[in-house]
């Protein structure tokens, strides 16, 4: 009894150990990814503290004047990222029971679909936002592309991964039963993955409405083109106001994305 008590203390101890040098490495890598981008350089902060200063007064009282011209670009924003989310789940879903391995049809398939995906999750969206701007011209319509392209590599990964993690047995039953693919499916995957489908799709609208915000800066509508016009005419008055304006809709976006989730659950 005693030696099986002292093995196990020793195997604890060397798990402790493990984990320390992990933790250990993990830190060193931290610390040195700061000292690589110049975070531990205090004089660069030190010149630019004055310089943040007088941004900081400039942006202060916020100009709402032309609150009235915000209205139409916000609203787009707000379109932007709900058409996104609905085009990125449309492709997402089939794409992710091709990428997970209890539901695609062969390994080859499903790495294929998984390294499609992470292609796409690759592309920054104002990347994507740049491409299609030039494609189909300026407009909220790139911004969906842009939104939708590279969200379905995100949202296929995480249904994918949703959809792996299923209970086996339902899905056992059904084809025991001689139920088709597509019946397996939808009467025993989607059933039990359908509120983590459900949260996924949300919190990703909750990001489409804040990156729509972004891409607007490149030509792709909504309020970012306002924000960047605020910041080429040096009116640093009016792109606090923008911001304060984008900041309350997020707000009212993630609150109703919440009660969405709590009401779906």
């Amino acid at each position: 009894m005693s030696q099986t008590y002292a093995t196990i203390l020793a195997e604890e101890r060397r798990g402790g150990m493990r984990r320390a040098a992990l933790a250990a490495i993990v830190f060193a890598v931290c610390i040195a990814a700061l000292w690589i981008t110049g975070f531990f350089d205090g004089r660069r902060f030190a010149e630019g503290l004055p310089a943040l200063g007088q941004l900081a007064t400039e942006m202060v009282p916020p100009d709402f004047t032309r609150w009235q011209h915000w209205l139409k670009p916000l609203l787009d924003t707000l379109a932007m990222s709900i058409a996104g989310t609905v085009l990125a789940v449309v492709i997402s879903l089939p794409l992710a029971i091709l990428a997970a391995p209890n539901t695609s049809p062969n390994a080859l398939l499903c790495q294929v679909t998984r390294t499609i995906l992470a292609f796409l999750r690759s592309v920054p969206e104002i990347i994507l936002g740049v491409i299609f701007v030039a494609a189909v011209g300026f407009g909220a319509l790139p911004g969906v592309l842009a939104l939708a392209l590279h969200s379905v590599g995100m949202v296929g990964k995480f249904y994918a991964e949703a959809i792996e993690h299923v209970d086996p047995k339902p899905l056992e039953a059904a084809r025991a039963a001689g139920a088709t693919p597509m019946q397996v499916i939808v009467h025993s995957v989607l059933p039990q993955v359908f509120p983590q489908l459900a949260d996924i799709t949300l919190y990703r609208w909750e990001y489409h409405f804040r990156a729509s915000a972004v891409l607007g800066i490149v030509g792709a509508g909504g309020i970012g083109f306002e924000l960047m016009a605020a910041l080429r005419l040096i009116a640093y008055d009016q792109v606090s106001a923008i911001l304060l304006s984008i900041l309350a809709c997020v707000v009212v976006v993630d609150a109703l994305g919440a009660r969405l989730r709590k009401a779906l659950k």
